[in-house]
């Protein structure tokens, strides 16, 4: 049995991850770390857990929780996991880490756009960008997993196969993606209370969001040369949900079929990315409450472009399930392991 504990669990990506473990076979939660509910019980803080869990929770302390576990989720605001891991806590304990601290191997890159100093850049080289269908390979090996964002895995996800495969410009890529408001986290701000965002869209972080160049690094080793592309994303008044609209220049000219078969060659025997059909718009809805990824694609003849089209659940596939889905690969565990959740509807 996998002995977890989890610091950051009383935010919204912290629940997730502990429901989805309240039902994983091979796994258990001995730690629920929160600064904010230091003694407090886990359920009065989520009552949905009521007389499910009894745990109260704990502080942040990652050098006793490195002794007492075998792999630690920490799923806490950029800069805290870099300003306190060392070596000598992961030759301890494995680390998933949901914050982009260990994603961008550039460090002045990270610190560019971050605004904040990092705090253990002599780490960044040991961590795996926790991307499970392109890095599972890498991440079986490893004691650090930089678990993607939900922008970030949508993104690159949507486009990787065609970029692959040399089918589209990358550098014409322009993403439009949509966020419901549970992206923004759980610590009160007056943008994302009801009356602002309710009966609104609204886009932000205009050619100067973070995941900017996160996406563009993971494309870029795709690619096998530099990326840049535009990535502008909207917040949506509803709960859970990312949708991306990207759109980009084709290099080559293929017919639908052979889209089709290229996001096959990649896509086809993966558990949670569902291919669908040519033109077939995803959805949110389809996806909510579950680890699946809803990709789609069709051609623009007109003006030689083509429109990629990807949905997933932002706090399950965007960022809980694909770190217990990482735990499961850095454990020998099936990928699906405690994962196998029906999408939620109505």
């Amino acid at each position: 049995m996998i002995k977890a504990g989890i610091i950051g669990a009383t935010g919204y990506a912290g629940a997730e991850i502990v429901r989805i473990l309240q039902n994983h076979p091979e796994a258990q939660i001995t730690w629920y770390g929160s600064k904010s509910y230091i003694d407090q019980k886990y359920a009065d803080v989520y009552r949905n857990f009521f007389e499910v869990i009894e745990d109260k929770c704990l502080d942040d302390n990652i050098e006793k929780l490195a002794d007492e576990v075998d792999v630690i989720f920490t799923a806490t605001p950029q800069g805290y996991l870099a300003g306190i891991l060392t070596p000598q806590i992961l030759d301890r304990v494995k680390v998933i880490d949901l914050s982009a601290d260990y994603r961008i191997k550039d460090v002045e890159v990270y610190e560019k756009w971050y605004g904040i100093r990092h705090g253990s850049p002599d780490l960044i080289k040991d961590a795996v960008y926790g991307l499970c269908e392109i890095n599972r390979d890498l991440i079986k090996n490893t004691r650090l997993v930089a678990n993607p964002g939900c922008y970030t895995t949508c993104s690159i996800l949507t486009a990787y196969p065609l970029v692959k495969e040399g089918v589209i410009d990358p550098n014409t890529l322009i993403v439009d993606a949509k966020s419901g408001t549970s992206g923004a986290g759980r610590s009160a701000k007056t943008a994302n209370l009801f009356c602002e965002v309710n009966e609104n869209v609204k886009a932000y972080g205009v050619l100067t969001h973070r995941h900017t160049p996160e996406i563009e690094e993971q494309l870029s080793y795709a690619s096998g040369s530099p990326v840049t592309i535009i990535f502008t994303p909207h917040l949506i008044p509803m709960n859970r949900g990312i949708l991306v609209t990207e759109y980009a220049s084709l290099k080559k000219d293929v017919t639908p079929e052979q889209v089709h078969d290229i996001y096959e060659k990649y896509y086809g025997k993966e558990k949670f990315i569902r291919v669908l059909g040519y033109g077939e718009c995803p959805e949110t809805r389809w996806v909510e409450g579950s680890n699946y990824t809803d990709i789609s694609c069709k051609i623009d003849e007109r003006t030689g472009r083509i429109v990629m089209m990807g949905a997933l659940d932002n706090i399950v596939k965007g960022a809980a399930g694909q770190a217990v889905q990482n735990m499961n690969i850095m454990f020998g565990l099936p990928e699906e392991t405690g994962l196998e959740l029906m999408p939620l509807f109505p």
